[in-house]
């Protein structure tokens, strides 16, 4: 009889674990929430790597031969139009300037007394051309050492901001002797590379009368107060990089970009048609991209797919997915390739637009 007892109580409890991990494996089922991938026109920010160039940078060289006199400006200030800058000792040029006016005196009085006898018809026109021709050399002379005076001032040809001293008073100057240079920052010109495929979707998708506008990252990673726009691009490809390069003109009123610099180009690039998955869809393995994807028997199936551009939250699709796919929007941890689930499909674009109300 006590046997009995005992044999009944072990079935009772083999009965009880089985209705309670009955019970566990119920209540372990879940449906999963599936969605598509959407097909939409959208835009991408494109990042370039850029050189910026003042509008105009120009060096000042030394016109003349001599010592270097004075100098009037210094490393980094900023020079009107005009403005004195260097001095060159102009002691012999001014010499070879009088020398000329004396010359120019005597021919022109000798042209004078010839042309008074030419009147009288004492001497030939021949001579009286002939002393015409040696005032006139006298005058172009003095013009000429007028020029090579001048020469000994060097002053701006424009606004702009000065660079290194290259020369010191008192140095013996050659002629064509860089002295600094001079850059003029009130706009600067900025040069980015482009791919072939990237000028390709620009030029078909570009408005032609409206120029395009660019943002300029700067070093320091700010955005730069003022707006740039694409101007020119050049006319030809860099045989061995494959790129084009584009120039965009930025005002700069503050002054803050100087010639030299870098940052990066940020440029607004418009995407037709794109194929848009969420990025919390997708998973790696061995550097490749996957989805999985469900089978209208609700059947997993791992699928690779290749990425062509990456927005915020979200992937652009550039092979391997259609709109007609359903792929699995959460527990992508919890399932396995050809397992059966069940789902719930979720409307896509509700999806793309509440990313942060579907958790793993």
């Amino acid at each position: 009889m006590k046997k009995n007892a005992i044999f009944i109580g072990l079935l009772a409890a083999i009965c009880t674990i089985g209705c309670n991990s009955h019970k566990e494996e119920k209540k372990e089922e879940r449906t999963f929430q599936v969605t598509n991938p959407v097909a939409m026109d959208t835009s991408i920010i494109k990042e370039y790597v850029c050189q910026i160039h003042s509008i105009r940078h120009i060096e000042l060289r030394a016109m003349e031969k001599g010592y270097l006199q004075k100098i009037s400006v210094d490393e980094g200030q900023k020079v009107r139009k005009g403005q004195l800058m260097f001095q060159i000792m102009p002691n012999i040029y001014q010499a070879d300037l009088q020398k000329a006016k004396a010359e120019g005196n005597v021919a022109a009085i000798e042209y004078k007394n010839t042309k008074l006898l030419a009147d009288s018809k004492v001497v030939s026109p021949n001579e009286l051309a002939l002393s015409r021709a040696k005032y006139d050399k006298a005058k172009a002379e003095i013009d000429l050492a007028k020029t090579h005076l001048g020469f000994t001032t060097v002053r701006a040809p424009f606004d702009g901001v000065m660079d290194h001293l290259m020369a010191r008073e008192g140095s013996l100057l050659e002629e064509g002797e860089l002295l600094t240079s001079l850059s003029d920052n009130s706009k600067m010109w900025v040069y980015f590379n482009v791919p072939e495929a990237e000028y390709l979707n620009y030029m078909e998708s570009a408005n032609k009368n409206k120029k395009e506008k660019v943002q300029l990252l700067m070093a320091n990673n700010h955005v730069f107060d003022q707006t740039g726009v694409v101007e020119t691009i050049e006319g030809e490809f860099n045989n061995e990089t494959g790129n084009i390069a584009f120039r965009a003109t930025f005002p700069n009123p503050k002054g803050i970009l100087r010639h030299g610099e870098t940052g990066s180009i940020l440029m607004t690039v418009p995407l037709k048609n794109a194929l848009l998955i969420p990025q919390k869809t997708t998973f790696e393995v061995l550097d490749k991209r996957y989805v999985f994807v469900i089978d209208k028997n609700g059947v997993v199936r791992q699928r690779e797919i290749t990425i062509g551009t990456t927005l915020e939250n979200l992937f652009v699709v550039k092979k391997g997915l259609q709109e007609s796919d359903h792929i699995l929007l959460d527990g992508l941890r919890l399932v396995k390739n050809n397992e059966k689930i069940k789902y719930k499909v979720e409307n896509a674009k509700h999806v793309l637009t509440h990313l942060d109300v579907y958790a793993e």
